[in-house]
């Protein structure tokens, strides 16, 4: 085992390492000819989706032991979407990269991951794959439904919906505090098919975590039982040296793609997926998310996508076990797993238990997967819809811009009920992407202005360089490539400027002739840089664009050291 390099040697540095650790109270028969196993615990304090997870690690830690292995808990950055300015997005490379050399600069064979919170499902499985060791997610679960006045609501979903009520006038600031109260009341994740609910989906698809392990509830008692049923078996993937590229191979990405789709997923996923596919060398692309989502329908009838139900209904259907028989036909059943049989012998005995929470392919939410993506002259390498989630008037659609260069400009304007502003505008924010957010913030779902609240208008289309989050809906076209920051298209746009979209052509475009485009491109200056020091300068020059995944171009590699590498570890 890997941990016997540090731990059996008959010489002095060894004999340090053994020294140390019974420093710590352990005698040498707790981990000698055991394997190691680190817990990557993303708890902390300020990420209430991971609240619980102080008292997870211990039933990690007690599955482990039973399974005669010996656990190391090794805290890791906690990404909480709450909290973390500008954005996590910032930071997932970081965890990233965390993970790995955790991984790799301790004596362990084997590890667990424990995440939920949007990004730590990519940085860890991110970094994990690259280290290469075996390892097995665990997800934090989603919260319980939220309640206001005897209705469930939707953390992140509903919270749209009551504050635009609230700006112009229909609910009181009493009856908001109720929201706030009620939207989130339990520890866990986003309980709509948010980002959270969506990663920790794709990790169960991709063969990475315990069959059904992704729809169980944060506070159920069976979400204790399936974090020691993990720690027994990480034991057991060490002995059997089930590493991740035996798992995440091509088969499994595109299982994770259609079971994405299937899902309702957050357009945070293309980001996402693609880094973890290029980490795992698989060359995934937009195109192939596009044609997945040409084919894959709807099946999970979940907000935002769905109108009614949230993840504890999903889970109570069946969960994502169930929908992955109804979609059997779709996916590769001979993919390996964690559990070291293939998908399909782990899909043995699911049923659907509410055919209304998860649809047959034949009765679908929507007919069409969950994502598109569009190209043209404003994104020439593309930019991101969620079709399903918006007005279906918006999918032929064009008008003049209104133009915001920052996030205080575009939140004054919004608020102005004076703006001279109709529902046949394309509202947009620029500078907001990888370089310019900086970390391509959550700001893509732009507010609807008063001007247009007050005239019974709740959608409008709305064009961005950034991100949404997972749990917004709306017309929405997001993560445009190249971002306006580095010279991309977008940054040429100008008010009154008309844009297009016609979604069933896959189209985005300014009706601008090329002539004055070239004009545009020969007087614009470059924006200043963000950061003059830090992790920041160091991102700013290593991140990729939106449409190959945002990773850092010196990580993008295959399982394990680079061949003819020395292990100097």
């Amino acid at each position: 085992m890997r941990s016997a390099r540090w731990f059996a040697p008959d010489d002095l540095r060894s004999s340090g390492h053994r020294s140390r650790t019974m420093q710590m109270g352990y005698a040498p028969e707790e981990w000698a000819g055991k394997p190691v196993i680190a817990i990557l615990n993303t708890w902390s304090d300020a990420n209430p989706c991971h609240a619980h997870f102080k008292h997870r690690v211990e039933d990690v830690k007690r599955g482990i032991l039973q399974a005669g292995g010996f656990p190391l808990e090794l805290p890791a950055l906690s990404l909480s979407e709450s909290y973390v300015k500008p954005t996590t997005m910032l930071y997932r490379n970081m965890l990233a990269m965390e993970a790995e050399e955790l991984l790799r600069s301790h004596p362990v064979d084997g590890a667990v991951l424990m995440g939920g919170c949007d990004k730590t499902t990519p940085g860890l499985v991110m970094g994990a794959l690259s280290m290469g060791l075996p390892m097995i997610y665990l997800p934090a679960g989603p919260m319980l439904r939220g309640n206001f006045r005897g209705e469930y609501l939707g953390s992140g979903s509903d919270a749209w919906k009551f504050w635009d009520e609230r700006r112009v006038g229909a609910i009181s600031e009493k009856e908001w505090v109720e929201v706030e109260a009620g939207i989130a009341r339990s520890y866990g994740h986003c309980m709509t098919m948010g980002t959270a609910s969506t990663m920790t989906a794709i990790a169960e698809a991709l063969g990475l975590t315990l069959p059904g392990a992704s729809s169980i509830p944060a506070a159920d008692s069976n979400h204790i039982r399936m974090s020691s049923a993990v720690g027994r078996r990480i034991v057991e993937m060490v002995w059997e040296d089930l590493v991740p590229a035996k798992i995440v191979t091509a088969a499994a990405v595109g299982n994770a793609v259609t079971v994405a789709m299937a899902t309702g997923c957050s357009t945070n996923a293309v980001v996402h997926l693609i880094a973890m596919a290029r980490r795992a060398g698989v060359d995934l692309t937009l195109d192939d998310l596009d044609m997945a989502g040409r084919t894959t329908p709807v099946l999970a009838n979940i907000r935002p996508t769905g109108k009614t139900y949230l993840m504890e209904d999903f889970y109570y259907a069946g969960g994502l076990r169930a929908l992955m028989v109804k979609l059997a036909s779709k996916l590769d059943l001979s993919a390996l797993t964690v559990s070291g049989v293939t998908l399909g012998e782990t899909l043995e005995g699911a049923k659907c238990y509410n055919d209304d929470v998860i649809r047959s392919l034949d009765n679908p939410v929507y007919y069409e997967g969950s994502l598109a993506v569009v190209k043209g002259n404003l994104a020439p390498t593309g930019a991101v819809i969620k079709p399903a989630a918006c007005d279906p008037r918006f999918h032929k659609h064009q008008g003049p811009a209104l133009v915001f260069d920052s996030y205080p400009e575009m939140k004054a304007a919004v608020d102005d009920e004076n703006l001279d502003i109709t529902p046949d505008h394309v509202m947009v924010l620029r500078g907001a992407g990888p370089h310019g957010g900086p970390g391509m913030p959550e700001w893509g779902m732009l507010p609807i202005p008063k001007a247009l609240l007050k005239q019974g208008h709740r959608d409008m289309l709305r064009l961005s360089d950034a991100r949404m989050s997972g749990t917004s809906y709306g017309a929405c076209i997001l993560h445009v490539s190249p971002e306006s920051h580095v010279g991309g298209p977008l940054a040429l746009l100008k008010n009154g400027d008309i844009v297009r979209l016609d979604l069933e052509a896959r189209r985005i475009d300014m009706l601008v002739d090329e002539d004055e485009l070239q004009r545009r491109r020969e007087a614009w200056v470059k924006p200043p840089e963000k950061f003059g020091r830090g992790y920041g300068w160091m991102f700013a020059r290593h991140v990729a664009q939106a449409d190959t995944g945002c990773d850092f171009d010196f990580l993008e590699t295959g399982f394990g050291p680079t061949p003819g590498e020395p292990d100097i570890y």
